[in-house]
């Protein structure tokens, strides 16, 4: 249908808009770069891509096809980049690739891959299978009803998934992971500044590691499951819900424990925190608020020198114990 190289220079109307629908190949995919402003791209029912674009009399957006990709950038006619605002519709199975600057990305109701990343701003995805790919710098990054190979980074803000099945990789330096009614067999989740929280299924083989400087965490195991835990913390405890027999002691802030049959494989480690292990159902997830007032100061200094001083505290001073008592609600 469209085989060759076709590029449409949409013209800016008075009111500063770009409205344009065009029919597409099955199997296109969709590639979007906005500097600046909103990237929304929902899932229809249609073999149609419509775009609607906002802007000021300067900007502009360029739509082209080039073999069985979809491009879409905005641009200036002059002077710095204008801020555009986009709403894309795009057949569920569409393939994207979204990228920005100071880009907001939402997605919704898409069951194809997803590769969103900005460097300032929010990426909230709803959606998405296959190769799954969420990045943002100075921006926080959530991720629901999605299933395949995720991976999902951030730097200096929380990282939320829910409600996701398949391999997840997943790590911020500051800022909290909280991942619930995961179905997977294999999952990293690493932080320097925040805790970590993992609400889903320990399966038998399955491999979990999950690691944080200055943060808890908090890993949800059935109590018949077949796992072998290694927990170490520097300055924390380790409290378990459920009987949580020590097999071994590797080293003296190392604890190795074993549940059936052990053939799962879950690492917890932490510096400056806690590691607790709940029975499924114990643990309550807190949905992210972004109007709620967050205070990172303390936690979020990794200069090189307030590192120093803490693993200095921590060597110093171990305080580390074992304890395993019935988990109370509050």
């Amino acid at each position: 249908m469209l085989n060759t190289l076709a590029v449409m220079m949409l013209s800016l109307s008075m009111q500063g808009q770009t409205d344009t629908t065009f029919a597409v190949p099955a199997g296109a995919s969709l590639t979007v770069n906005n500097f600046g402003g909103a990237i929304l791209v929902r899932g229809w029912n249609q073999n149609n891509v419509k775009v609607h674009a906002d802007h000021g009399r300067r900007g502009r957006v360029e739509v082209s096809m080039s073999g069985g990709t979809v491009l879409i950038k905005s641009g200036s006619r002059q002077g710095p980049p204008s801020v555009v605002d986009m709403e894309i519709s795009v057949p569920h199975a569409m393939a994207l690739n979204l990228g920005g600057t100071y880009a907001e990305i939402t997605v919704e109701g898409m069951t194809g891959a997803i590769r969103a990343e900005t460097v300032d701003g929010e990426v909230n995805v709803r959606g998405g299978k296959g190769i799954i790919t969420l990045r943002s710098i100075q921006g926080s990054v959530s991720l629901a009803d999605a299933s395949g190979r995720i991976e999902v980074t951030s730097v200096n803000e929380d990282i939320d998934i829910a409600n996701a099945s398949g391999e997840l990789r997943v790590e911020t330096t500051n800022g909290e992971i909280t991942m619930s009614k995961i179905q997977s067999s294999n999952v990293e989740a690493v932080t320097i500044n925040g805790d970590v929280v993992y609400d889903g299924t320990v399966v038998d083989g399955g491999s979990y590691s999950f690691s944080s400087h200055n943060g808890d965490i908090t890993v949800t195991v059935a109590e018949r499951a077949n796992v072998t835990i290694t927990a170490a913390t520097a300055n924390g405890d380790i409290d378990a819900s459920f009987p949580l027999p020590i097999t071994s002691t590797p080293g003296k802030r190392r604890w190795t424990f074993k549940l059936g049959s052990g053939s799962a494989r879950l690492e917890a480690e932490s510096f400056q925190g806690d590691i607790e292990l709940r029975r499924p159902g114990e643990v309550q997830i807190r949905t992210r608020d972004h109007d709620r007032d967050k205070d990172h100061d303390d936690d979020h200094d990794a200069s090189a020198s307030s590192y120093a001083a803490k693993y200095v505290q921590v060597f110093a001073r171990p305080q580390v114990q074992v304890r395993v008592r019935p988990y109370i609600h509050d």
